[in-house]
This record gives structure tokens, C-alpha cells and sequence, in this order.
């Protein structure tokens, strides 16, 4: 039975509410307000998990979001989360969490025989030896894979829900602690839109984990009764619970906020998390500092803690993690931990690298009689799966002396100074600089409107602390334009403190590979004996030694262990740590999770679902559907028993015969308007748009800066200054954007806007040669004569008092129209026009037949018959190119390549057997061989089965189509076989074009 480390008194839990949870299948006891992690050392529970490459025993070390050992697999099924810290759980009545890397189970771990190899699997181990023989990798990389990785990803779908937010403010403080709140106040009083972010359940940071005081009151009264005055400043949001984890460009800090992940699974409701996309006028980053460890032999064993978590467990949640402590220290920081200890009862002794210290804290200590042994290292740790013992040697000019003796122990506690949290101040592109006093880096020059404050800025005084955030809330509310109320002032002990003596690496460097593992980072088993073997390997580059080691992956990224890893490896090089330099902070600070990065956009609503107005009728009539772009399109109208060849084969001679009509809405619809509207067509299109006349239409192609087609459509001109656009459906998002990218960065002095009408119009389609006889009975008010109305020119008029815009312009080679109209009344007109074609038989039509029926014609769908890689010469385009006026890729189509003979060009295909339909893929070859390897000579873009010639017709990209005209390919199918092919041209319809003109 565990003895309980539970103190009878202290701590900010509620000791009245008592939760029961279990951990690797044992059940245990704690309080609301605990972490999984201050519960199980409150039940005796060191050791909680075996470490990532050799297996060894490993324990809480942190309490905070850098602990690297105690990571969990926490729940099951589809609440399992796999990897999160026992140091950020919040304990829930009926918690279940299991360790990770351990089978069958943590204390018989069957991998842990990997101990007993260390010393020959070093960094690059298995870059070396898996190499060979190379027949043999897939079964290494299967034994491996298999070894690999922490906790488990859930094999059920995730039942919470998950939301995405945006905010804007004129301040944003990140952290709550001391600095963090004095910030926010000073800000807020002045007037400003403030928004504080802490990753804690309550606000107060480091001064919950203390006992300092301020004006008289503890730090936990004072940071509550600052929470409950910025809760009263109208313009103060506070967001608890929540991880600022990325800062990007212009101010935009992305945050994590947990709203039910501390409650039992029972009692969720709503949403688990909500991420935030805060864009702020200016960010103060009070985000503290985290406490390094110190290497030596064997750091790594279970008991071995930082200092500061084991005050914070003392003070927060009345936890005493051992009753027989030895603390390792090169600052005076420890000295608080030692007190508190001794104050708790437990004995004491401080190991401290330098000769005696004159702090405050160190004197403090002394007096309560608590041993001191100065200019001494921790040079080894020993014990199975929980430290037992360590051994002190003499440390003198930054050299290990004689053994001094060993101390037992149950506790070890490890202080090798502070590393302020740079990781936002990095990401928001600031450079961090080192300062040789503090040892540690600290911000630098900063790029965006940011400052940071406390001990992010290397402040590690309290009333330093507190005086750097009153001055940064007030001048950032300054910048921000608010000048009013006044600052709070606020007064705390400054103790001295005497200066850390840098001390990187305990022991003799030479012996690092030799003696017991001194690690360097804890959740990757990286040790001192791999950097210097690195530096051995020529791994000079900082970046190159973290891959190369693995030092600074994982879920804690480095936090404890790469300034330490840094340091080892400048003294391998004979650097300094500046020289050194730093690895890069990247996002995301801390894991978040795939549910909040994805939100709400999961199965059908990872895209927005787009339906036309005239969706439902389309479901009436049985029509099914295929996606394009986000918009639901009928694909074919089945009546009766028909497949989709005979649907196709009606809608196809109705169109050619009689009258057909296709809801054509989801065509993107681009409003250009301004005096320099022809001018941005000119510079998008290849062909010329000053000259287009009021009331006329024209197809353009559309390039990208290489030269290549990027969409087509027709363009109206509604009048000298005013333009409507069509893009293919798939493609109106990405042509406005298009657009715009060239507007606002290249050409912002020209006046034009662009707004996105798309949903704005219902368009119709009716096609066929009676499609004449159908509109003038709905539309009185045009004159639809040939002479009146010509292709490719619009009329305006209305159809049952409904405004309407009527193109005469034809994607079937028919005679035809599109007829436009406000979407709102979209059903009303189409009701009207069927109503009108009854007579004929109008017969509505789909996707298919469209695509049948512009095959037929030889007319081109960009991103089906393009690829990126077609200019509008290989299409046989030519004409459209203008060569009086500049555009967008025009000059690309210079280019060697792009000019060269033999490049890919559209033709024709006309299979031999006519019943044969090409799968659109197939690739094609010029020789009829079924030769095992062949020269590829193209492929097919589209391939359909004809109603009207009553044949298969193919379109297709041929290298050097157009010198190939007639001659017999042949088309690779699946299964081997080949179907010969003749090239033609690719209009097999009407190529003159006569019927779209008929009077």
C-alpha cells in the first residue's frame, strides 16, 4: 500500500469534494481542483512511464505544460485522447488514463530489456545499421514501426463537438501570472479592448506555486481579487482554460480554449473546445519561464522533479512529493523549494554549485538549519524504478573534484536556472538574443506590434515583474489610442538573489558515453553522449545535432532540455552559445488537438453544401446528383427503367431536336465595375475587351504567369464601365481570388471592384432548335428575331414581372439561351419556361448530357481537358491570343518549351469499333505494340458514347496532335488490351457551326 503523500492541510483544492479515478487499472483518490499528476504523487505514485527509446523508468519531473515523462493515454473509445500530460488533466470523478510505451503493462515492460543495450544504440543507430542488407527493410521497418510512438490513436470516431471563433481587440495579454495581470489592469483602466489568455484553471501563474505576498495579501488573494476588477471593466474579456499555441503574421495569435475537458464524461455538454483567431492592435506576452534541469548520471529515474514543480505541488495542491530531499542547484531559487519543504517537515539538504550564496532565500534557509553543501555537484543518482541515493562530488572552476560522499534520498529536486518561454515572441518572426549574466536567451528586436513582460522578458523578480506590466498595458493602451484612468501600483518583497553560476553538465564531459546516461531531453532519451557524438559525426548546425538526435521533438519540444543540449554542443565545438544558436520555435506551443483545428467543418461539412434554387424541384423529378466545385448539379433525370446511358441518349436528342433546359446557377458570376474595368480584362484575358460593345458577349481564355489555361467563360459588357463574368462552376472562388491577388498587389491604381454575384442569379439554359418558340411565349418584351437578337449578344426584359437577362450564347452548338434572373424568384421563371415548353416536350438535362453534348462540339472543360500544362495553342486556340496588347502569361508562351514543336495538343479520337468508349485516363501510344515498356504519347481527357452519330466520340492531349491528323494510335485499357484509334479532329458535330446561328 502506497503511503500518502497528501499534506493534512494547504493547497488550492476542495478537499470536500473527493473524486475517484484509476490509473493503469488501479483506483485511487483525489480532490477537485487536483491534476492527474498532484493526485497520483499525492498516492505515492513516482513512477508512471517508461521512456520513448530505451524503456527506462521515468516519473513525474514538471507541473506544467513541459513535462516530457507523464504522458497518458487517457480514456477510451471515442473519448480516448491520445498523449496528453498528467500535468495539464484536470482529475474528474471517474478518470481513467493508462501510461503509454509500456506492454503488456508499465512494471513488466518487455521492451525494457533495451536498458541493458543503451551504450551501443546511440544517435544514428538506426540510420546506420538498418541500411543493410537493404532486402531485409521491409521487415525492419515493420519491427520498428511497431516500437515506435507514444499513445494510441483512437479506433472510434470522436463524439465532442468543436468550434472556431474570431476576435479582435486593441490588447491582448497572454498569461495570467503576476506580470500578465498587472499588464491587463493597466491596460483596461485606460480604456482599452482588452482580452487575457491563461493556459490555467484560475489566474495567479507562479504565485500560486509560492508564498510571496503582495500589499499584505497572499498571491492567490491578490490575483483573485484582480480577476474579479477586470471582470468589472466592461471591455476586459478573460479566457481561462486556454493556450495561445501559434502567433502568425499582422497580430494574429491563434488560442486553445478547453471548456468541458475537466468535467466527468457524463456531464459534458455542448463544445469541448474552441479555437480562437484573436487579431489584436498589440499583444503583451507575459507567457513566464520554465525552470531548466541540471544533467548528470542517471537524472532521469523516477523522484527526480524540478524544484519549482515541487513547491508548486506543496502550495497548489498540498502535495509533499517526498519526505527525505536532496536539492541540486547553481541559483538561488532552490532555496524556496527547501523551505517549503522544511516547512512541511520533510528533511532537507541543498547540493549548490557555487561557494556560499548571500541571497536572501539562501539565508533564510540556513536559519531554519537546513544543511548546505557549497561548491558541490550531483554527479550521479541511483535506484530501480524510484531514486534512492546520490553522489556528491567537490566542484571547483567549473570542474568535477573528489567524490564527497552520497546522500539517501526519495526526492531529488533539480535548479539549473530559467529559460524565459520565447516560443510566441519567436513566431511572431522575433529574434532572441543570449544574455551571459542570466544565462538564457531573452527577446530581442521584435518585428510586430508585441512586447513581452515578467520573467518572459527575464524578469524574474516579482516586483519587477509586476512593475514591467504596468508599464507595457499602459503603453500599449497608448499605442492603441487610450489614454485614460489610471494604473494600479502594487508592492512585493524584492529579495536579493546572488547570480547562477552556468553549469551545463555535471561530471566530466570525456566520460559522458562512458558512465551512467546523463539526459538531456527526457521524452526522446537524448543524452549528453549523443550531442557530442554528433559533434563528433560533423553535426555542426544546431538544427542538423535535433535531427540527427532527436533532441527537442516530440510533444514537449524541448522546453527543458534544448538550452541544455545547446550549451553541451557549443562546448563539443569550442563555440559559444550564441554562436551556437537556437533551434526554431514553431507552432504549436503546446499539442492541439485535430477536433479544434477542424471544428465543425467534419463529413458533410467539411466543404459547404451549395444547392441552386432549384434544387429541390430536381429532387422531385428523381434527378441524381454529382458534386462540383461545393455545389450539388443534377447529373441525369431517370425516368422509369432507364440507366444512365438511355437518361443521357432522351436528354441528348431533345437538346439536338427539340428543347432541353438546364439549370445552369452554379456558374460562377464575377460583377466588374469601374472606369478601368476593360483595362483588368485586357490584363486577365488573352484576347481584347476595349472594343466589346454594350449588349455583346465574348468568350475569353484566362492564363496563369506561366502561360498555362486557368479557366474561360463568356464576359457581358452591361455597360462602359460595367462587366458581368462567367467562370466555370468549380473555379469562381478561385478566379475572384485570382483577380483580386493581381488588384491589390500589382495593379491597386487601377479603379475598378470585383464583387461575387454567384448566388445572386438563377441561369437557365434552354437549348434546341424550338428554344426560340418557348421564350418569346414567356418573354413578351424581347425580340428574339435573329437579326434583333444575335449570338453572342444579351437582351434585358422580364418574364412574369420578373427582371431577367437573357445571353444568347451556346455551350451545345444548338441554338440557345441563358436565361438570368434574381435568384429568389429563380423557381417561379423556371416553373414559367417548362410551363411555356409543354408543348415541345421540353425535357430537362444534366450534367452528363451537357458534357455529351459540348464533346460533340469539340468545346473544352478547363481542368478536365487542361491538366496545368496547356496553352491555348495546344488547344488549338490561336486565334484568341492577341497580339496588339499584353496580358498574364503571354510572355511565358515564348518560352523555349512552351513554343517548342511536339508538345502536347487537343484532337480528336474515333475508336475502330464505335461501340468501344475510352475510359477517360487511358493513356495512348503511337505504335500498335503490347510491348511491356512503351513511349506514352498522351492521354484521354473526355470520352463519351454519342447519341447523335450513334458512335463513340474521345477527346484527347496527343504529343504533336496536330501533324497526326488521321493517323491510328492505339489506347491502352485496363487488363492489358489495346483499342485502336483514329486521330481527328476534335469537332465531330456541325463543324460549321450553323445550327448555333439558325434564323
Amino acid at each position: 500500500m502506497k503511503q500518502s503523500h497528501r499534506l493534512p492541510s494547504g493547497g488550492r483544492i476542495d478537499r470536500h469534494k473527493r473524486l475517484s479515478f484509476t490509473f493503469n487499472g488501479r483506483t485511487y483518490q483525489g480532490f477537485a481542483g487536483d491534476t492527474l499528476a498532484s493526485a497520483l504523487l499525492a498516492n505515492g505514485v513516482h513512477f508512471v512511464a517508461r521512456s520513448f527509446k530505451y524503456h527506462r523508468p521515468r516519473g513525474i519531473m514538471t507541473a506544467g505544460v513541459e513535462e516530457p515523462n507523464a504522458v497518458v493515454q487517457l480514456e477510451q473509445g471515442a473519448y480516448a485522447v491520445p498523449n496528453p500530460r498528467a500535468t495539464e488533466i484536470e482529475l474528474y470523478d471517474g478518470l481513467s488514463a493508462t501510461s503509454v510505451n509500456a506492454v503488456p503493462n508499465l512494471e513488466h515492460d518487455r521492451m525494457a530489456a533495451m536498458q541493458k543495450f543503451a551504450r551501443f544504440i546511440p544517435a544514428g543507430f538506426y540510420y546506420k545499421t538498418f541500411m543493410w542488407p537493404r532486402s531485409w527493410w521491409g521487415m525492419y521497418e515493420h519491427k520498428i514501426r511497431e516500437a515506435a510512438g507514444l499513445g494510441k490513436a483512437p479506433e472510434r470516431a470522436d463524439v465532442e463537438r468543436y468550434e472556431k471563433t474570431f476576435a479582435h481587440c486593441d490588447v491582448l495579454v497572454v498569461g495570467a501570472g503576476p506580470a500578465g495581470l498587472s499588464a491587463a489592469h493597466a491596460a483596461g483602466a485606460a480604456g482599452a479592448r482588452v482580452i487575457l489568455v491563461d493556459d490555467q484553471r484560475e489566474a495567479g501563474g507562479s504565485l500560486l506555486a509560492c508564498g510571496a505576498t503582495i500589499d499584505g495579501q497572499s498571491g492567490g488573494e491578490w490575483a483573485a481579487d484582480m480577476i474579479a476588477a477586470l471582470r468589472a471593466m466592461p471591455e476586459v474579456t478573460i479566457l481561462a482554460r486556454t493556450t495561445a499555441f501559434g502567433y502568425q503574421d499582422h497580430n494574429l495569435v491563434t488560442a486553445c480554449e478547453r471548456l468541458t475537458d475537466h468535467l466527468p464524461l457524463l456531464a459534458r455538454r455542448g463544445v469541448r473546445e474552441r479555437l480562437w483567431k484573436i487579431r489584436a492592435g498589440q499583444v503583451i506576452l507575459a507567457t513566464g519561464a520554465h525552470e531548466r534541469p541540471l544533467v548528470f548520471g542517471n537524472n532521469d529515474l523516477p523522484g527526480t522533479m524540478l524544484c519549482s514543480a515541487i513547491s508548486a505541488y506543496i502550495h497548489r495542491y498540498g502535495v509533499l512529493p517526498g519526505r527525505r530531499a536532496v536539492l541540486f542547484t547553481n541559483n538561488d531559487s532552490a532555496y524556496q523549494t527547501a523551505i517549503d519543504l522544511r516547512r512541511c517537515g520533510a528533511q532537507v539538504t541543498v547540493i549548490d554549485a557555487r561557494p556560499a550564496s548571500v541571497g536572501g532565500l539562501s539565508r533564510a534557509a540556513v536559519a531554519l538549519g537546513i544543511p548546505v553543501v557549497n561548491e558541490a555537484i550531483v554527479v550521479a543518482a541511483k535506484g530501480a524504478r524510484h531514486v534512492r541515493q546520490v553522489t556528491v562530488a567537490a566542484y571547483c572552476n567549473g570542474k568535477p573534484g573528489a567524490t564527497l560522499g552520497t546522500y539517501a534520498c526519495d526526492l531529488l529536486g533539480v535548479s539549473g536556472g530559467w529559460n524565459p518561454v520565447l516560443h510566441l515572441f519567436a513566431q511572431s518572426g522575433g529574434k532572441a538574443q543570449w544574455h551571459e549574466a542570466r544565462a538564457c536567451f531573452l527577446p530581442g528586436a521584435g518585428v510586430q506590434a508585441e512586447c513581452s513582460v515578467g520573467a518572459a522578458n527575464g524578469e524574474f523578480s516579482l516586483a519587477g515583474a509586476l512593475r514591467d506590466g504596468v508599464l507595457a498595458g499602459r503603453s500599449a493602451a497608448a499605442r492603441t489610442g487610450h489614454t485614460g484612468g489610471e494604473a494600479g501600483t502594487w508592492r512585493a518583497e524584492d529579495v536579493p538573489q546572488a547570480p547562477l553560476q552556468p553549469l551545463w553538465l555535471a561530471g566530466d564531459p570525456a566520460r559522458a558515453a562512458r558512465g551512467p546516461k546523463q539526459f538531456v531531453d527526457f521524452q526522446n532519451d537524448v543524452a549528453a553522449s549523443d550531442i557530442r557524438l554528433a559533434a563528433r559525426e560533423g553535426y555542426h548546425s544546431v538544427e542538423h545535432v535535433k535531427r540527427y538526435t532527436a533532441m527537442g521533438f516530440g510533444t514537449d519540444q524541448g522546453k527543458l532540455g534544448n538550452i541544455n543540449g545547446m550549451a553541451i554542443l557549443a562546448a563539443a565545438l569550442g563555440k559559444t552559445i550564441p554562436e551556437t544558436g537556437t533551434t526554431t520555435f514553431r507552432p504549436n506551443y503546446t499539442p492541439v488537438t485535430f477536433g479544434t483545428l477542424a471544428g465543425r467543418e467534419l463529413g458533410d461539412f467539411l466543404d459547404p453544401i451549395r444547392k441552386t434554387c432549384i434544387h429541390e424541384w430536381h429532387v422531385s423529378q428523381g434527378a441524381l446528383f454529382e458534386d462540383v466545385g461545393n455545389w450539388k448539379r443534377p447529373w441525369y433525370y431517370p425516368r422509369a427503367d432507364e440507366d444512365m446511358h438511355a437518361a443521357v441518349a432522351r436528354e441528348c436528342r431533345a437538346a439536338r431536336n427539340g428543347v432541353a433546359i438546364l439549370d445552369a446557377s452554379t456558374l460562377g458570376k464575377i460583377d466588374v465595375q469601374g472606369p478601368d474595368g476593360a483595362t483588368l480584362l485586357n490584363w486577365m484575358y488573352t484576347n481584347p475587351w476595349s472594343k466589346l460593345e454594350v449588349g455583346k458577349c465574348r468568350y475569353g481564355l484566362m492564363l496563369d504567369e506561366n502561360g498555362m489555361v486557368f479557366d474561360d467563360g463568356v464576359t457581358a459588357r452591361l455597360g462602359e464601365q460595367h462587366f458581368l463574368m462567367s467562370t466555370t462552376s468549380g473555379g469562381a472562388a478561385r478566379v475572384l481570388n485570382w483577380m483580386e491577388r493581381w488588384l491589390q498587389t500589382e495593379w491597386p491604381h487601377l479603379k475598378v471592384h470585383l464583387t461575387s454575384v454567384t448566388d445572386h442569379f438563377a441561369t437557365f439554359a434552354v437549348v434546341g432548335p424550338h428554344s426560340r418558340k418557348v421564350l418569346q411565349k414567356v418573354c413578351k418584351d424581347i425580340d428574339f428575331a435573329n437579326a434583333a437578337f444575335p449570338f453572342m449578344s444579351f437582351r434585358e426584359g422580364t418574364i412574369g414581372g420578373v427582371f431577367t437577362r437573357i445571353m444568347r450564347i451556346s455551350f451545345s452548338g444548338e441554338l440557345s439561351y441563358e436565361v438570368n434572373v434574381p435568384a429568389n424568384m429563380g423557381r417561379m421563371v423556371w416553373d414559367a419556361i417548362l410551363a411555356a415548353g409543354r408543348e415541345f416536350d421540353i425535357t430537362p438535362y444534366g450534367t452528363e448530357t451537357m458534357h455529351v453534348l459540348r464533346a460533340e462540339k469539340g468545346y473544352i472543360i478547363v481542368g478536365q481537358d487542361t491538366d496545368g500544362s496547356v496553352t491555348p495553342v495546344d488547344l488549338g486556340m490561336s486565334g484568341l491570343i492577341a497580339k496588339s496588347k499584353d496580358f498574364l502569361g503571354k510572355r511565358s508562351l515564348a518560352r523555349a518549351h512552351t513554343a517548342a514543336e511536339g508538345r502536347k495538343q487537343l484532337v480528336g479520337l474515333m475508336t475502330r469499333d464505335p461501340a468501344v468508349v475510352l475510359p477517360e485516363g487511358s493513356q495512348i501510344l503511337l505504335a500498335p505494340t503490347q510491348a511491356e515498356i512503351a513511349p506514352m504519347f498522351g492521354h484521354v481527357t473526355s470520352s463519351y458514347m454519342s447519341p447523335t452519330l450513334e458512335r463513340s466520340i474521345a477527346m484527347a492531349l496527343v504529343k504533336d496532335g496536330f501533324n497526326r491528323m488521321g493517323e491510328e494510335v492505339m489506347v491502352a485499357l485496363p487488363g492489358g488490351r489495346f483499342v485502336p484509334a483514329a486521330i481527328t479532329s476534335p469537332v465531330f458535330y456541325d463543324s460549321e457551326g450553323v445550327r448555333q446561328h439558325v434564323e
